[in-house]
């Protein structure tokens, strides 16, 4: 019996710490937003919910050092939401302090580790401090009553209500980590209570059990309440106890000396060892027979538990690892069908016309598929974009100065492998923003700026793509320092003519620095570094803008998905290449007297009004056979992020397909101007087309007449 009960336990294990994850995150988030001149009641409460359910799981699988720390974490937030204890800095910095050992405790208990000695002392003396000075308060302002509830006297009679409650836990409740004094002092909020105990069933003290509970419950209620708030109480205890509430206020039928059910009469009185549960069936170990049901009967379609605490039909877990095989297999069945469209396409028309159109059928149900198994995988960089807030309040004190932090598009949904990726990379550019960016309160103040500077971080969706920017009102970059530090450090030739660009970028070479000292915080020289290869590891760019004096803007640039893409198939010489669909703008063939060479270094070409930059794919890949010649073979306009146009000179546009993105970095090796690849429906391997790449390659290589250099296309063919 025994060893199966632990079976059963150990099968929701881990569906408990995915929630506590989720648990710790809404506890910190409301930490960090509670300040003495922000006190949200509301707040407090979702973080004093998140820390009991933490504590009541860990009492059902026996986690006692979690349990006797989350205890008092917990005692402490009950006294912060009943405003017995003020809301000051200290304190908030005590809790966020208590959630992090509470996190280092569940990994311990999810690694199956011993809890480290001294790991809960000094947070747990901290909790323990401020309940002592509550305890002591409350001994110097006796006779008040610890739990008094609100004063009625401003409430119109009219408005109160009368309420019975019978509260029935089960033996094993304390197992859970529940309390019923919790239970009994939020009830006492809520009005004016008379809280009856039961003690009809206490057995012998030969036969009774350490960790079981035989106490029951009765409690008239009068307040300014409803039994919905009634229910909040017990949200958490739903299935380990019976909780049946009665309203007893009578008819308003006279004068203003009527009952208006506030006296004891309304109130059908139990007497102790007589309570009735009227739910039926007999709680679990509860012993004895069942009362019958009193003569009050309850309203229609009410139930015994919490009517709305079930969400369990709405969402479900699935473990990662299985979406990421669905995935795959949608990624398969893409190229398969793309390679059975291949086979097709070359029968004449009329021919096998049932298979052609059950294909094509195909082709939108394996669209819609791909679509929503990717949207499974989507997440909002909320996730992320939450861990700021603490990480600004920690750099923020380091360095002495003051900072808001602004968010904007934290609902922008990306792939969960891209969002899992972007901590890092934030990290660093918030540290480097507050660190380096951001003056000191006192030299902002002298130069006319607010004490506090503001970092701004937002997410959009542009051209296929996810935009992050980080953005500060700070001082902006130092470019003489900046140049000044390369050189000395060996990164750059001294003497050498760079533009504001080049000497922005610098910041992210391996080994660059600014700082003279070594600190917690910077001077290393691994910061943006680390940024930058994470972010092309996603096949993602980093971009800086700096105007000294005014701010400095980070700007990430990532794919949407890792997977799949809707692509246009182009061919130079015998290469095939994929343009992402959401660069491009149109294809077209230019006259010869539209093209215009710039001082002999590059072709334009007059488009819609404006003049278009020509980039010679052949070129910068040194493809063989190719066109080359814009009006001989095509000109495919495309979308820059910044918003600009480019023309990429190719020699036929193919058509559209959708196909798998395969990562070149860990199938071959990361190559300029391309984001991945893929297997197109003919079993060849294509190359997709990084847009801004291309753009970046074309200013550094002279297109008319320029040397060509290695073909990554011919490399990765061999």
């Amino acid at each position: 019996m025994t060893g199966g009960y632990s079976d059963d336990l150990s099968r929701f294990k881990q569906t408990y710490f995915d929630e506590c994850g989720e648990l710790l995150a809404v506890a910190e988030a409301g930490l960090l937003r509670l300040s003495p001149q922000n006190i949200d009641l509301d707040e407090i409460n979702a973080v004093f919910r998140a820390v009991h359910s933490i504590k009541g799981g860990g009492g059902t699988f026996g986690f006692s050092d979690l349990v006797a720390f989350t205890h008092e974490f917990e005692a402490v937030m009950d006294r912060l939401r009943s405003q017995q204890i003020g809301v000051t800095i200290e304190i908030v910095d005590v809790l966020i302090r208590a959630n992090d050992v509470m996190a280092q405790l569940l990994t311990c208990a999810r690694d199956n580790r011993a809890t480290p000695p001294g790991l809960t002392d000094a947070a747990a003396a901290d909790l323990k401090r401020f309940l002592a000075a509550v305890a002591k308060k409350a001994e110097k302002d006796e006779p008040v009553a610890e739990d008094a509830p609100p004063p009625q006297r401003a409430v119109r009679r009219e408005s109160l209500r009368s309420f019975v409650i019978y509260f029935r836990p089960k033996q094993d409740l304390l197992l859970s980590g529940n309390e019923p004094a919790f239970l009994l002092r939020a009830l006492r909020r809520l009005g004016e209570t008379e809280i009856v105990c039961d003690a009809g069933l206490v057995p012998s003290l030969y036969d009774m059990e350490g960790e079981s509970l035989y106490l029951y419950w009765q409690v008239s209620l009068t307040g300014a309440t409803d039994e919905a708030a009634i229910r909040d109480v017990f949200e958490f205890v739903v299935d380990d106890c019976q909780v049946d509430i009665v309203e007893t206020t009578g008819p308003a039928d006279g004068g203003e000396d009527e009952a208006f059910g506030l006296f004891s009469e309304n109130m059908p009185y139990v007497p102790p060892g007589q309570l009735t549960v009227y739910d039926g069936g007999a709680i679990p170990g509860a012993g004895g027979e069942q009362p019958a049901a009193p003569s009050a009967a309850r309203p229609a379609g009410e139930a015994g538990g919490s009517g709305g605490s079930g969400l369990g039909g709405h969402t479900i877990r699935v473990d990662l690892d299985k979406v990421d095989r669905l995935v795959n297999l949608v990624g398969e069945m893409v190229i398969t069908q793309a390679m059975i469209s291949e086979q097709l396409r070359d029968v004449p028309p009329g021919t096998l016309q049932q298979l052609v159109e059950g294909l094509e059928e195909l082709s939108r149900h394996t669209r819609e598929l791909q679509e929503s198994v990717m949207a499974i995988r989507a997440q909002q960089v909320r996730s992320v974009f939450s861990r700021i807030p603490r990480l600004v309040r920690e750099v923020a004190a380091q360095t002495g100065k003051e900072v808001q932090l602004a968010t904007s598009g934290e609902t922008t949904e990306v792939d969960k492998t891209v969002v899992e990726n972007l901590v890092d990379p934030l990290t660093h550019m918030i540290r480097n923003s507050i660190d380096h960016g951001l003056e000191s309160p006192d030299e902002r103040e002298r130069i006319g700026k607010p004490r506090s500077g503001t970092v701004h971080l937002s997410a959009r969706h542009r051209s296929g793509r996810i935009v992050i920017e980080v953005e500060d009102d700070g001082r902006g970059i130092n470019r003489p320092r900046v140049l000044e530090k390369a050189v000395e450090r060996g990164l750059v030739a001294a003497g050498v003519s760079m533009s504001d660009e080049e000497i922005d970028n610098l910041i992210f070479l391996p080994g660059f620095s600014t700082v003279d000292t070594v600190s917690a915080i910077s001077g290393r020289g691994v910061g943006m570094d680390v940024v930058r290869r994470n972010i092309a590891s996603l096949g993602g760019r980093i971009g800086v803008h700096s105007t000294p004096g005014e701010g400095t803007r980070f700007v990430l640039s990532l794919p949407l998905t890792l997977a799949v893409l809707d692509g246009m198939v182009i061919s130079v010489g015998e290469q095939r290449f994929v343009l992402p669909l959401t660069n491009i703008i149109e294809s077209l063939r230019p006259k010869s007297a539209d093209l215009q060479s710039v001082a002999n270094q590059y072709d334009v070409i007059m488009a819609r009004g404006e003049y278009v930059r020509l980039v010679y794919v052949d070129r910068l890949f040194r493809i063989d056979k190719a066109i080359g010649d814009p009006t001989r073979g095509l000109v495919v306009l495309v979308e820059t992020e910044e918003g600009g146009r480019l023309g990429l000179v190719v020699d036929e546009v193919l058509g559209q397909q959708q196909v798998v993105i395969k990562s070149l970095e860990s199938n071959f090796q990361r190559l300029d101007g391309v984001s991945a690849a893929t297997i197109l429906g003919d079993g060849r391997v294509a190359l997709i087309l990084d847009v801004a790449g291309l753009q970046t390659m074309s200013r550094q290589t002279i297109n008319r007449g320029a040397r060509r250099p290695p073909p990554p296309a011919a490399a990765l063919a061999c």
